[in-house]
């Protein structure tokens, strides 16, 4: 099953969510990206588990979130399209210098997606802030090369989107998959 689990990742504001925002119009099954669910949830009830107040406890929800959602996408006949994975968190991990614990280690080996990571590189002509996203261009980039090396780290064959509309990203994801 989890070579039907596709994942995108790369830095903030690279496209992702767009393009997994489409896939859903589209009528495939996805599965949303957590830490700015997580960023509105902490900020509604004045939580902690914020990138900006304790990045370890953000980084262990968006673990427990992860995880969740790939337990709860399991059913799925179809390939289901993840704007980030359990992995990410690991990258998250090490773009910030948090340890590296051994629940995270151990659910980036046991979750497994497809063996294809898709990787959004920054896009500085789409990149924005917002409420959620406080991050600039640069934390962007740098989250993109962790990201990187999350994936390699766990043996994902990385294959880089090309910055262009969304309808063309997602013919490009299409024929990688080979499914055009």
């Amino acid at each position: 099953m989890r070579n039907k689990f596709i994942v995108f990742t790369g830095g903030p504001g690279s496209g992702k969510s767009t393009v997994i925002e489409a896939l859903g119009r589209l009528g495939h099954a996805c599965s949303e990206e957590k830490g700015r669910k997580i960023i509105q949830e902490e900020l509604g009830r004045s939580g902690r588990a914020l990138p900006w107040r304790d990045k370890a406890a953000f980084r262990d929800r968006m673990l427990d979130e992860e995880l969740r959602a790939y337990e709860h996408h399991l059913h799925c006949e179809g390939p289901v399209f993840f704007d980030r994975g359990i992995v990410d968190t690991y990258g998250y991990s090490l773009l910030e210098g948090l340890e590296i614990t051994a629940a995270l280690r151990s659910a980036c080996v046991s979750h497994r997606y497809a063996d294809r990571a898709f990787v959004f590189p920054p896009w500085k002509r789409i990149f924005t802030n917002d409420a959620e996203r406080k991050q600039d261009f640069a934390e962007a980039q740098r989250t993109h090369a962790a990201m990187r090396e999350a994936y390699a780290a766990f043996g994902y064959a990385l294959t880089e989107v090309p910055c262009a509309p969304v309808e063309e990203r997602i013919r490009f994801i299409f024929r990688e998959l080979g499914q055009l």
